[in-house]
């Protein structure tokens, strides 16, 4: 997406970035919680390298 979150996520899980955006997504919808988890997720991309 735009941070770069999937791509990151998906290399340290070994998933496909495709299933993560559709996750985050779902997350969006269902739940709501997608769009705060992506933000901490690039907080934590950010800080870790």
């Amino acid at each position: 997406m735009i941070l770069g979150v999937s791509e990151w996520l998906g290399g340290k899980l070994g998933w496909k970035v495709s299933h993560i955006r559709i996750a985050f997504v779902v997350g969006v919808l269902v739940f709501g919680v997608g769009i705060g988890l992506y933000l901490i997720l690039w907080l934590v991309k950010l800080f870790s390298k």
